[in-house]
């Protein structure tokens, strides 16, 4: 197969010919029997997400490995980690195994499962990391993703015993006494609406001290969905360091502020907008930003998070925090980096694809576009602007913050190992 101009991280136009799931030469004017025409789209590796929610055990109401994938799919993704917090709790070799297998037989995208740090999510006794990583499942990264490890002395000993097998142990960084009740970021808004704060501090106190036991043990940490500019100045000092420190943040913390719960298209308390770690100030927007242009803030994760209707259109006090993300990453990073001349397409590519896929340890993703490398690659016509239809997702689930918005660019194509899993925006 021949796909015909495109732009590699939006260099001059080529084609690329794909044979045998690689690919196999690339040049102008490139002949074959089956052509796909890029239309002079940017082609970018295949994203790939360290941080999805897929819900599958448990919570297929909201989505399952099935839709997920899809979705991914639908926007540029060829993997994603499955986050550990499903019903049971990804915390043995067989559920792992479970949802592997579910990647597998479905196959829009890759799906690599994040095994849970602690049995439960309870964070009270280590779960089994060792029978994880020894799966089929080869897990790498462990999270209790959803809930913070917040015992000092179990995550030094989880931090000790993933260096055996070079795995990362992924903290969702939020001291559980600090936000007990916490409803959005603690600030002016939160007193005028009279909602319980979040603090800033809450997550910055537990970056602190992991990056330090980190540091002790000579273990790898990834911090997720970093929200704060103290967050952001704590990881560039540990970094300074020459500490194996990396973070992420996500799309809706790059574009979207505190403001909105106050002041959205259609009125205060709107639970749409109720995410955990909370929207945070512009000030907090711009470090952000800024952290991940100069890489002190590694990737783009999207911390895709479907829930059913009922669980966000409800009372705010009692909706689920959570946003879904996979379908629109692209264009919000495309929004909040490219078009303000943070990033070029070359930067979007190491955060969103080849990062990714390192911390991950993902042999077959995230590798440049060039000849022998797996032909995971995404069409993107950033030249596009659609309004956002969350009726047209092809998530289960329908959370956006997003819908009505006018966003920046559009997946063309997606390709998972020279196979289309999506052409003209459309499954395949």
């Amino acid at each position: 197969m021949i796909i015909k101009n495109v732009r590699i991280v939006g260099g001059d136009l080529v084609d690329i010919r794909v044979a045998d799931g690689e690919i196999a030469e690339i040049g102008p004017g490139l002949e074959g029997p089956e052509t796909v025409d890029g239309g002079g789209a940017i082609a970018l590796p295949g994203l790939v997400d360290l941080h999805t929610h897929l819900r599958e055990p448990g919570r297929e109401d909201a989505e399952t490995v099935q839709t997920g994938t899809q979705s991914a799919a639908r926007g540029g993704y060829t993997a994603v980690h499955a986050m550990a917090n499903t019903s049971p709790v990804a915390d043995t070799a067989g559920v792992v195994e479970q949802v592997w297998r579910l990647g597998r037989e479905f196959a829009h995208c890759d799906v690599h499962p994040v095994g849970a740090v602690t049995v439960g999510l309870e964070g009270k006794q280590l779960a089994e990391l060792g029978a994880m990583a020894d799966s089929a499942a080869r897990v790498r990264v462990f999270s209790d993703d959803g809930k913070c490890v917040d015992d000092a002395v179990l995550m030094r000993r989880a931090l000790e015993y993933v260096k055996a097998f070079d795995g990362v142990v992924a903290q969702h960084a939020q001291e559980p006494r600090l936000t007990a009740g916490a409803q959005m970021n603690e600030g002016v808004i939160s007193g005028r609406l009279g909602l319980t704060g979040w603090p800033a501090v809450a997550e910055e106190a537990i970056i602190a001290r992991d990056c330090l036991l980190a540091a002790h043990v000579g273990s790898r940490l990834h911090i997720c969905h970093v929200s704060t500019a103290g967050s952001v100045e704590i990881i560039r000092w540990a970094k300074s360091k020459g500490w194996n420190v990396t973070c992420e943040v996500t799309p809706h913390h790059l574009l979207l502020t505190d403001d909105l719960v106050e002041e959205s298209p259609v009125g205060a308390y709107n639970p749409i907008y109720k995410v955990n770690p909370p929207l945070r100030t512009r000030a907090d927007v711009e470090a952000l930003r800024a952290a991940l242009a100069d890489g002190t803030i590694d990737i783009v994760a999207t911390d895709h998070a479907p829930h059913p209707v009922e669980d966000k259109e409800t009372e705010w006090s009692a909706a689920a925090m959570g946003m879904v993300g996979l379908e629109t990453a692209l264009s919000v990073v495309q929004e909040a980096m490219v078009e303000t001349g943070l990033l070029d397409w070359a930067g979007v590519a190491q955060r969103m694809s080849a990062v990714p896929a390192r911390i991950g340890r993902l042999g077959g993703q995230g590798q440049p576009l060039e000849v022998g490398a797996p032909a995971n690659i995404t069409l993107y016509d950033p030249s596009a602007r659609t309004e956002v239809d969350p009726s047209a997702f092809a998530s289960k689930s329908r959370n956006t913050p997003y819908e009505g918005m006018t966003l920046p660019g559009r997946v063309v194509a997606t390709f998972l190992r020279g196979r289309a899993t999506v052409l003209e925006g459309k499954l395949v």
